[in-house]
Protein backbone atom coordinates (compact mmCIF):
# COMPACT_ATOMS: atom_id res chain seq x y z
CA UNK A 1 0.00 0.00 0.00
CA UNK A 2 2.83 2.33 1.04
CA UNK A 3 4.29 1.62 -2.50
CA UNK A 4 1.36 2.79 -3.98
CA UNK A 5 0.77 6.28 -2.32
CA UNK A 6 4.94 7.17 -3.23
CA UNK A 7 4.13 6.17 -6.66
CA UNK A 8 0.81 8.32 -6.84
CA UNK A 9 3.13 11.20 -4.75
CA UNK A 10 5.40 11.10 -7.78
CA UNK A 11 2.81 10.96 -10.31
CA UNK A 12 1.22 13.81 -9.15
CA UNK A 13 5.05 15.70 -8.98
CA UNK A 14 5.76 14.45 -12.36
CA UNK A 15 1.85 16.28 -13.50
CA UNK A 16 2.65 19.40 -11.80
CA UNK A 17 6.27 19.70 -13.13
CA UNK A 18 4.38 19.12 -16.86
CA UNK A 19 2.10 21.86 -16.21
CA UNK A 20 4.74 24.07 -15.25
CA UNK A 21 6.93 23.37 -18.37
CA UNK A 22 3.76 23.48 -20.21
CA UNK A 23 2.95 27.24 -18.95
CA UNK A 24 6.36 28.42 -19.32
CA UNK A 25 6.01 27.09 -23.22
CA UNK A 26 3.17 29.07 -23.69
CA UNK A 27 4.13 31.98 -21.83
CA UNK A 28 7.61 31.84 -24.76
CA UNK A 29 5.24 30.69 -27.55
CA UNK A 30 3.37 34.14 -26.90
CA UNK A 31 6.04 36.22 -26.36
CA UNK A 32 7.95 34.73 -29.17
CA UNK A 33 4.97 35.78 -31.75
CA UNK A 34 4.35 39.25 -30.18
CA UNK A 35 8.07 39.81 -30.83
CA UNK A 36 7.65 38.88 -34.70
CA UNK A 37 4.72 40.71 -35.01
CA UNK A 38 6.02 44.08 -33.01
CA UNK A 39 9.84 43.88 -33.20
CA UNK A 40 10.30 47.08 -31.17
CA UNK A 41 9.22 44.78 -28.07
CA UNK A 42 11.52 45.21 -25.32
CA UNK A 43 10.62 44.92 -21.50
CA UNK A 44 13.03 47.35 -20.85
CA UNK A 45 10.38 49.92 -22.52
CA UNK A 46 12.93 51.64 -24.85
CA UNK A 47 11.40 54.37 -26.03
CA UNK A 48 13.47 55.37 -29.76
CA UNK A 49 11.04 58.56 -30.78
CA UNK A 50 13.66 61.15 -29.22
CA UNK A 51 15.74 59.34 -31.83
CA UNK A 52 17.79 61.71 -34.43
CA UNK A 53 19.10 60.30 -37.26
CA UNK A 54 21.69 61.88 -39.42
CA UNK A 55 22.12 61.33 -43.21
CA UNK A 56 25.32 60.37 -44.22
CA UNK A 57 26.07 61.98 -47.32
CA UNK A 58 28.57 59.87 -48.75
CA UNK A 59 31.41 62.05 -50.61
CA UNK A 60 30.28 65.39 -48.64
CA UNK A 61 33.68 67.59 -47.79
CA UNK A 62 33.34 69.77 -44.93
CA UNK A 63 36.28 72.01 -44.20
CA UNK A 64 38.38 70.25 -47.03
CA UNK A 65 38.22 66.94 -45.03
CA UNK A 66 36.09 64.01 -46.74
CA UNK A 67 33.53 63.31 -43.86
CA UNK A 68 33.14 59.82 -44.52
CA UNK A 69 37.14 59.07 -44.35
CA UNK A 70 38.39 61.91 -42.86
CA UNK A 71 40.86 61.83 -45.98
CA UNK A 72 42.15 65.28 -47.00
CA UNK A 73 40.46 67.13 -50.05
CA UNK A 74 43.06 67.25 -52.75
CA UNK A 75 43.49 65.73 -56.18
CA UNK A 76 43.25 61.76 -56.09
CA UNK A 77 41.02 61.86 -52.97
CA UNK A 78 38.23 59.90 -54.59
CA UNK A 79 40.71 57.28 -56.31
CA UNK A 80 42.01 56.70 -52.73
CA UNK A 81 39.31 56.48 -51.30
CA UNK A 82 37.80 53.84 -54.09
CA UNK A 83 41.01 52.04 -54.46
CA UNK A 84 42.13 51.89 -50.46
CA UNK A 85 38.84 51.75 -48.18
CA UNK A 86 37.09 49.08 -49.94
CA UNK A 87 39.95 46.67 -48.05
CA UNK A 88 41.05 49.18 -44.87
CA UNK A 89 40.37 51.93 -42.82
CA UNK A 90 41.33 55.47 -44.11
CA UNK A 91 43.23 55.58 -40.32
CA UNK A 92 45.72 52.99 -41.89
CA UNK A 93 46.36 54.84 -44.86
CA UNK A 94 47.37 57.64 -42.98
CA UNK A 95 49.03 56.46 -40.23
CA UNK A 96 51.29 54.84 -42.49
CA UNK A 97 53.02 58.00 -43.92
CA UNK A 98 55.80 57.03 -46.52
CA UNK A 99 57.79 58.78 -49.51
CA UNK A 100 57.37 57.78 -53.21
CA UNK A 101 59.22 54.62 -52.79
CA UNK A 102 58.26 53.09 -49.73
CA UNK A 103 54.26 53.50 -50.92
CA UNK A 104 55.12 51.70 -53.93
CA UNK A 105 56.57 49.12 -52.47
CA UNK A 106 54.11 48.87 -50.40
CA UNK A 107 50.93 48.43 -53.23
CA UNK A 108 53.43 45.94 -54.73
CA UNK A 109 53.46 44.14 -51.39
CA UNK A 110 50.04 44.25 -51.11
CA UNK A 111 48.92 43.40 -54.80
CA UNK A 112 51.85 40.08 -54.17
CA UNK A 113 50.28 39.06 -50.66
CA UNK A 114 46.99 40.80 -49.89
CA UNK A 115 45.11 40.03 -52.98
CA UNK A 116 44.83 43.88 -54.57
CA UNK A 117 44.42 44.57 -57.06
CA UNK A 118 46.41 45.69 -60.50
CA UNK A 119 45.93 49.63 -59.92
CA UNK A 120 47.57 51.00 -63.37
CA UNK A 121 47.08 54.52 -64.19
CA UNK A 122 45.44 54.82 -60.50
CA UNK A 123 48.86 53.40 -58.40
CA UNK A 124 50.82 57.23 -59.64
CA UNK A 125 47.34 59.15 -58.53
CA UNK A 126 47.27 57.49 -55.29
CA UNK A 127 51.24 57.87 -54.31
CA UNK A 128 51.04 61.35 -55.19
CA UNK A 129 48.10 61.99 -53.34
CA UNK A 130 49.38 60.31 -50.23
CA UNK A 131 52.80 61.63 -50.11
CA UNK A 132 51.62 65.42 -50.67
CA UNK A 133 48.86 65.34 -48.20
CA UNK A 134 50.65 62.74 -45.85
CA UNK A 135 54.24 62.94 -46.26
CA UNK A 136 56.54 61.41 -43.95
CA UNK A 137 57.35 63.34 -40.63
CA UNK A 138 61.17 64.25 -40.17
CA UNK A 139 61.42 63.56 -36.36
CA UNK A 140 61.05 60.05 -34.78
CA UNK A 141 59.23 58.97 -31.63
CA UNK A 142 61.05 61.27 -29.27
CA UNK A 143 63.79 63.85 -29.73
CA UNK A 144 67.46 62.95 -28.63
CA UNK A 145 68.02 63.17 -25.27
CA UNK A 146 70.54 66.00 -24.11
CA UNK A 147 71.74 67.81 -21.12
CA UNK A 148 71.34 64.82 -18.58
CA UNK A 149 71.71 65.15 -15.19
CA UNK A 150 72.68 61.55 -14.14
CA UNK A 151 72.63 60.53 -10.77
CA UNK A 152 73.89 57.15 -8.93
CA UNK A 153 71.35 54.45 -7.27
CA UNK A 154 72.84 53.92 -4.02
CA UNK A 155 71.89 50.36 -3.22
CA UNK A 156 70.18 49.94 0.47
CA UNK A 157 70.69 47.37 2.47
Amino acid sequence: MSNQKEFQKKVKKAEKTAYFAMFFALIASVLLLFAVYNPTFSIFGNDNSNVVYSEIIEDKVENGIHLRTGLIDAEGLMTVVNNCTNCHSAKLVTQNRMNKERWNATIKWMQKTQGLWNLGENQEKIVNYLVTNYPTIAKGRRLKLENINWYTLENKK
